[in-house]
């Protein structure tokens, strides 16, 4: 649906050693979806695809950007979706792309720096529907803003989403909760970025069965552990975690 997160990517300076990391730390599998001049693999939950890996495109690593987690955000149309982002002062990072049979795409950044896609999927590219919580799915979306407020205000005019309940954190400000269109319930949240954090940006939250041994296995095959568990309002937990290629990623369950 027009407006929706539907698909994620890790691009990364290590593909071999993502895969194997994440099949250890999410459980999912891997299957190779690789196109002429094009190395990609699909991250799999009971053997459907619902992220990719792909090599960090060398421009990027000359850039110095880190590898990254980036989420793809489902448009009608394309270009018609870019120009809109343009118009509201968010930057096209290159022309749109398309992959025959499977999508067109197109890398963008919020206002604020924040990068995303905005994509349309063809038939092939469409992403099976899985339950909410499913061990291996996305959980939670998660933007980290230069300004919150002036940041909801881009996505809402570019994608039509809606303010949820709003979450006063103290001196760390409002966590303001989102639902994205068609959806009863919030997926992500927004809030402004702390001084520390660098620049803004999207993470992600995957789902694990159980948040202490899914942190465990982080640490054993060389990732770091920045922050958690701690509970979070609903009775879940949540971890924040650096992969051992330097990507950020979080974890979300339902137990301890």
């Amino acid at each position: 649906m027009h407006g929706n997160f539907f698909w994620y990517d890790l691009m990364t300076t290590d593909t071999a050693a993502a895969r194997a990391f994440y099949g250890a730390v999410v459980g999912w599998g891997t299957q190779d979806s690789a196109t002429p001049g094009m190395d990609y693999t699909l991250f799999t939950v009971d053997g459907a695809g619902l992220l990719g890996l792909m090599p960090e495109p060398k421009e990027m690593c000359d850039a110095g950007v880190q590898p990254c987690w980036l989420g793809y955000v489902q448009v009608d149309d394309v270009d018609a979706a870019v120009a809109r982002i343009e118009k509201l002062g968010g930057k096209k990072m290159r022309d749109p792309v398309d992959v025959p049979g499977v999508i067109r795409f197109c890398p963008v950044a919020d206002p604020q720096g924040a990068g995303f896609f905005v994509a349309k999927p063809m038939p092939r590219g469409e992403t099976p529907k899985l339950p909410p919580n499913h061990v291996g799915t996305v959980g939670w979306r998660e933007l980290y803003a230069a300004d919150a407020e002036k940041a909801f205000g881009f996505y809402a005019e570019a994608f039509g989403w809606t303010k949820g309940e709003a979450m006063d954190m103290g001196p760390m400000g409002t966590y303001q909760l989102f639902k994205t269109p068609g959806d009863a319930d919030a997926v992500g949240g927004t809030m402004t970025k702390p001084a520390a954090v660098p620049m803004p940006y999207w993470g992600f939250y995957f789902t694990v069965d159980a948040i202490d041994a899914a942190a465990k296995r982080v640490t054993e095959h060389g990732g770091k552990i920045l922050n958690g568990p701690m509970a979070v309002p609903g009775g879940g937990w949540i971890v924040q975690c650096v992969d051992p290629q330097g990507a950020f990623f979080s974890l979300t369950a339902g137990k301890r």
